[in-house]
């Protein structure tokens, strides 16, 4: 029975339904603070996952191609129109915490719908419960998905619930077909797989945190291309 994708998007929900229920009682310095503290561990997690590449031109190449495609089909954009539109509708029901732009709103919410519905660790944790069964992977990411939605519900208010949805259904779609998937992939595979997703959770790191703003939305058909450019690969070379 797969239970991990219900588990990680109720703690999304969860936490982002505290998080903005309280926002007034939260202190301005927490506020500031935590998000450079959530930012610092995708970054940490993302090197952890890229040190287990098992060919370095693949995740390069994946990345290229993958940020190529993503900018001429102006991945980001449409997810960024679909943010907006969730803000109009969430705040006429509950409206956002005051003092945050429109411009500032879309760059945060890009970055945590890629931080909690497309990290490596999410679709891999996917995948495998959806092969083995095991959902320690994805009941992990869950204690900081909970944490993390509070935090940035603070300032974005109700509308970081709506990303719990976006992770059910990522999560549910891999899990059951990781059985069609995971038998065509090898260990070299799966660790390409998940370097790339863990450059993608780097430059999400820099981007919650401020330092860099990448375009991480549009990075994310890198996670496509990953798997069979490393198939490539090794027939080749």
């Amino acid at each position: 029975m797969i239970i991990g994708p219900y588990i990680n998007s109720s703690a999304v929900l969860i936490g982002a339904s505290t998080g903005a229920a309280l926002s007034a009682r939260i202190p301005a310095n927490v506020r500031t603070a935590m998000p450079l503290t959530f930012g610092a561990a995708s970054m940490a997690m993302g090197v952890v996952m890229i040190s287990q590449v098992a060919h370095m031109p693949v995740m390069v190449l994946a990345s290229i191609l993958g940020a190529l495609i993503g900018e001429l089909i102006g991945l980001e954009g449409a997810i960024g129109k679909l943010g907006a539109s969730t803000k109009a509708v969430i705040d006429k029901v509950a409206p956002a915490p005051k003092g945050i732009t429109q411009a500032e709103f879309l760059e945060k919410f890009v970055a945590i719908l890629v931080l909690f519905g497309a990290s490596g660790t999410g679709i891999f944790g996917a995948m495998n419960e959806g092969m083995t069964g095991d959902a320690t992977i994805l009941i992990a990411k869950s204690f900081l998905d909970l944490f993390t939605a509070a935090i940035f519900a603070i300032t974005l208010g109700y509308s970081v619930a709506t990303i719990a949805v976006v992770v059910l259904a990522v999560q549910l779609l891999l899990a059951y077909g990781a059985t069609l998937i995971m038998p065509l992939t090898s260990v070299p595979m799966i660790a390409d797989f998940k370097a790339v997703g863990g450059l993608i959770m780097l430059a999400t790191g820099l981007r919650i945190s401020g330092i860099k703003m990448f375009p991480v939305a549009n990075m994310l058909p890198a996670l496509v291309l990953a798997m069979p450019i490393t198939a490539l690969w090794m027939r080749v070379f």
